[in-house]
């Protein structure tokens, strides 16, 4: 898949990177963004009554203020609830990721094509009350394809989909480039958005701002940003995952002090919460409460500028990585619950094997590298976000880097201030942030795809899309996503992430679990995701 994000000024880079919310699991954005409705409904709902009519409260540890846009949010909370508002014509289970029958009534069979056929479910609405119609997916499709429209979802269509057309009220037909079996999985990211809404003037900043209006189980009755969103069933949903919550009430809560109170103690005022800090797990263990993690591809990465010497050396890029102490980060700030990065997928992903080049800790070979690279006395502020395990990993990064005679700074701060630096280009050394692709998918292509590409948002962070060896990776990673052969494209994949893995200029540091609570004697059919947010399209009270 060839990223297409253009190359646009910074001031558009800033505000994609705003509406997108770039880092999915990163933090609150601006908080003048508008509330959506009148209200508020009140936060201190805990569904602690009785029967059925009793409100879900849940507790989300990602700021609810980034963009609520499916075309093109990446922020944990929007994601997570819009997973159940909107409906695309294909959903995915949250754990296998297997796609199943949402808006259309059936996953096509032959998937060898350059065609696929779909017909939208008899009798599907909009929370408006307005049917579903072929003109709506057209809409979202259109959208996501336009060469003039800056959508995060482009990303993940426009290399392979041609367009989308309209047969009649109820059918419509996509119609592929080349062949793309893998292109299945990713309708879900193309959330099917009712066009006499959104095509009204103003109504995408709507969006943004948290407007949500779709045909899934839930509708969304207010929106307070920095607070909470809430929910009811819709009526007239006739699909397949059917609303077992009369009322939800999410909490968006990222201090993880306040997160663990709220779910924890005979007053608990929540009955489930994402972001589990690790130090608390045995503590609401004992409680009574269920804590389960699902590992994937949530991640601390490095990421250098290679404009600022000397991290244009691959040798000072490598020794860097070299001298980390992974195995004191997974123990020591993680708790057991993650692994050092042998790979830039991590090892349960369908498309991992081991990287060529893996960076088992070896200060030896990290001192040797940068006398090699003529580099002594080296200085490092590391500019990371203040994520609260990020922030729990960094003084290994500084013990390590120290240890090798690199004086290291660390300048934990907001999400937002780390990014918002780089969209203005200003200068940096080396940022350590969390990135989870998860959320979009397991397709390694995608993934891949996500972080690297010659207009990628992240290489024009790095600086580096210019470089030879990255040309030639775009143009590996562009055959990649044309190969037909199942096989011979996991192979092509695997062979220029060895590339990445060798040049890493955004990498990985550790791959980490994230940890679920919720309480078993008030929920079931509840699972632990590997990415940010709940998923309780399948739970229900006991």
């Amino acid at each position: 898949m060839r990223d297409v994000t253009p190359d646009v000024p910074a001031p558009a880079r800033r505000a994609f990177l705003k509406y997108s919310g770039a880092l999915g699991a990163a933090a609150a954005l601006s908080s003048s963004l508008a509330a959506c409705s009148s209200g508020p409904e009140s936060t201190n709902d805990t569904g602690s009554g009785g029967g059925g009519d009793r409100t879900l409260t849940a507790v989300i540890g990602y700021g609810n203020d980034g963009s609520w846009d499916p075309t093109q949010t990446a922020s944990a909370f929007c994601m997570a609830a819009n997973n159940h508002i909107y409906e695309g014509l294909l959903d995915t289970d949250p754990i296998t990721r297997k796609p199943y029958a949402a808006l259309a009534t059936e996953v096509p069979k032959d998937l060898g094509g350059t065609s696929w056929r779909f017909t939208l479910r008899a009798g599907a609405k909009f929370h408006d009350g307005q049917p579903v119609t072929a003109d709506d997916v057209v809409f979202v499709f259109d959208r996501i394809l336009d060469p003039n429209t800056q959508t995060l979802a482009k990303g993940f269509f426009a290399s392979w989909l041609r367009e989308v057309r309209g047969i009649d009220e109820r059918n419509v037909e996509l119609v592929l480039k080349f062949p793309f079996p893998e292109g299945i999985a990713r309708l879900t990211l193309a959330k099917i958005m009712p066009k006499h809404v959104f095509s009204r003037p103003g109504a995408w900043d709507d969006a943004i701002k948290g407007k949500a209006v779709g045909s899934g189980p839930y509708r969304q009755t207010a929106h307070h940003p920095k607070s909470n969103t809430t929910f009811e069933a819709f009526a007239d949903y006739n699909g397949p995952r059917r609303p077992a919550f009369k009322r939800m009430n999410w909490l968006t809560i990222v201090d993880a002090a306040s997160r663990v109170a709220r779910i924890s103690g005979t007053d608990a005022g929540a009955q489930i919460a994402d972001n589990i800090p690790y130090a608390n797990i045995e503590q609401l263990r004992k409680g009574g409460l269920t804590v389960e993690g699902g590992a994937g591809m949530n991640n601390l990465f490095l990421m250098f500028n290679t404009r600022h010497k000397p991290f244009d050396d691959i040798r000072v890029r490598q020794a860097l990585h070299y001298a980390i102490d992974t195995g004191k980060m997974v123990q020591v700030a993680l708790k057991g619950h993650g692994k050092p990065s042998s790979s830039f997928l991590n090892e349960g992903n369908p498309g991992y094997r081991r990287a060529r080049t893996v960076y088992d800790h070896d200060p030896e070979k990290a001192k040797r590298l940068l006398k090699e690279a003529g580099v002594s006395g080296l200085k490092i502020d590391v500019l990371a976000v203040n994520v609260s395990w990020i922030v729990d990993c960094l003084p290994t990064i500084k013990a390590s880097w120290d240890a090798i005679g690199v004086e290291t700074t660390l300048s934990p701060q907001e999400t937002t201030a780390v990014f918002t630096k780089m969209d203005q280009k200003q200068d940096y050394q080396v940022v350590a942030a969390a990135s989870n692709p998860n959320q979009f998918g397991l397709d390694a292509d995608l993934i891949m795809h996500y972080n690297y590409g010659p207009q990628n948002l992240w290489m024009q962070y790095a600086r580096w899309a210019d470089d030879p060896v990255a040309r030639k990776l775009f143009q590996d990673m562009d055959r990649a996503t044309r190969e037909s052969d199942p096989e011979r494209k996991k192979a092509m994949i695997q062979d220029y992430i060895d590339v990445v893995a060798e040049q890493a200029v955004l990498y990985p540091v550790v791959h980490n679990e994230l940890m679920t609570a919720w309480d078993p004697k008030k929920l079931t059919g509840t699972r632990a995701q590997p990415y940010p947010g709940v998923n309780l399209l399948q739970a229900s009270w006991v």
